[in-house]
């Protein structure tokens, strides 16, 4: 348990260290957040702080860098805070609520927004609320055995996907199954469905089974295994953070955000249900990304989950980053018209 002095000390050195970039002494506490101590009474405590790893010392003559642990310190206390906002509305809110109406479009956006004002590698991912419910489902035949299927969930989110059949289909032939498919499984959950479809679609339109399958397959593998969509911005970001310097930690970063199957793997394990979620350093259960922190936030509105994250070093400005992302979620949903 630390004492109150010790944790004015871990904030200030947080708070020093994001703001500088550098080793902090005690003289700079001591003159700028604890004017009522001494630099050696501040040394003797950042000494203390260091044994149990709240702090550390690169070389015996350096200040002080804090850990993840006084990282998390610091984000807590912001957390505990939260409420205030600031007395004007940032401009870039009022342009993001202009484009809301268009979802993915306006995520398109917001991760090339949010990395740009946080300076970090910015991903948002939208999905079904719950089970994905069908609204209206079409194959449109492009060219020989080529069909774009397009999948509209409740909610608005749209699906879309270029396969290649086994076998060509007339357009006629993809209309029919497009209207089969929608009598069946129009408001339903395609898990309450998929079965049924499957068998409803093999006995009448036997002659073309074997594109029939294949289509469906797709469908599952869009609704079932990838109901989300994914978007990136701000990849550029961290070249210019002292953080990223080693070619192999910024190789990981632009790897993960190569395929979406990696994207996908982050959103399972760090978006919250609703609110906000943040992952410090050495928390991260993935050894690659131990030198990062990740930012994730969630919120709900009309069957649709809206994910917006942040990927950025250690050293992360927390408080503008949260606040920044908070605001963008806040500027997707309706329900926040203030």
């Amino acid at each position: 348990m630390l004492t109150e002095r010790q944790l004015e000390i871990v904030l200030a050195v947080v708070y020093e260290y994001i703001r500088s970039g550098v080793p902090i002494g005690s003289r700079t506490i001591a003159k700028r957040y604890l004017k009522g101590c001494s630099a050696a009474t501040i040394r003797n405590e950042m000494a203390d702080l260091e044994e149990l790893e709240y702090l550390y010392q690169p070389h015996t003559s350096a200040g002080r860098i804090p850990t993840p642990k006084a990282f998390r310190i610091y984000v807590d206390a912001i957390l505990q805070r939260q409420g205030s906002r600031p007395a004007t509305r940032p401009e870039w809110l009022d342009e993001l609520r202009k484009r809301r109406d268009d979802v993915q479009a306006a995520l398109r956006y917001t991760t090339k927004l949010l990395g740009n004002l946080t300076h970090c590698v910015s991903l948002a991912a939208l999905g079904p609320a719950q089970e994905a419910v069908l609204q209206k489902v079409e194959f449109i035949r492009v060219a020989e055995r080529s069909v774009l299927i397009i999948v509209v969930l409740k909610g608005g989110l749209i699906h879309h996907k270029m396969v290649s059949l086994p076998f060509d289909m007339t357009q006629e032939a993809l209309d029919e199954l497009s209207r089969r498919v929608n009598m069946v499984a129009q408001d339903k959950s395609w898990n309450e469905v998929r079965d049924v479809l499957q068998k409803y679609v093999m006995e009448e339109l036997e002659a073309y089974a074997d594109s029939c399958r294949k289509a469906l397959d797709e469908m599952n593998g869009m609704l079932v295994e990838n109901s989300y969509q994914y978007f990136t911005g701000g990849r550029y970001n961290v070249l210019g953070l002292p953080e990223f310097s080693d070619l192999s930690r910024l190789q990981t970063i632009m790897a993960l955000l190569e395929e979406d199957s990696s994207i996908a793997q982050l959103v399972k394990q760090f978006s919250p249900d609703n609110g906000l979620s943040v992952i410090i350093g050495d928390e991260n259960p993935v050894t690659q990304m131990r030198d990062c922190s990740v930012l994730m936030a969630s919120s709900v509105e009309k069957g649709r989950k809206t994910i917006l994250g942040l990927i950025g070093p250690v050293r992360m400005d927390y408080e503008h980053a949260i606040f920044v992302i908070q605001s963008i979620l806040g500027g997707l949903s309706r329900d926040e018209e203030t």
